[in-house]
C-alpha cells in the first residue's frame, strides 16, 4: 500500500519542483507529471509527484489528514 499526500507546486526548476504541504516545503521530482505548472496540486510520494489532482480534492484530503492527526494527538 502506498501513501501519498497532496502538495502544491510553488516553483519549478527543470525536473524538480519545490512543493508545499501545510506550509512545509519539500523538493519533488516532477518527471512523471506532464506539463506541470506552478500553483497546481499533485500527489507527492517518496519524493516524486505522481499525478495531478484538483485543488478541491487536495484541500479536502489535507483537512482529513489534519483531523486524523488531531484525533491521535489530543490529550486524554
Amino acid at each position: 500500500m502506498c501513501l501519498s499526500i497532496p502538495a502544491k507546486i510553488e516553483n519549478i526548476h527543470g525536473d524538480e519542483a519545490t512543493v508545499s504541504v501545510n506550509g512545509a516545503l519539500y523538493k519533488a521530482g516532477i518527471q512523471m507529471i506532464k506539463d506541470a505548472m506552478e500553483g497546481e496540486y499533485v500527489l507527492l510520494h517518496a519524493g516524486f509527484a505522481i499525478q495531478k489532482i484538483d485543488e478541491k480534492e487536495a484541500r479536502e484530503t489535507l483537512e482529513l489528514y489534519n483531523e486524523m492527526y488531531n484525533l491521535n494527538n489530543r490529550n486524554p
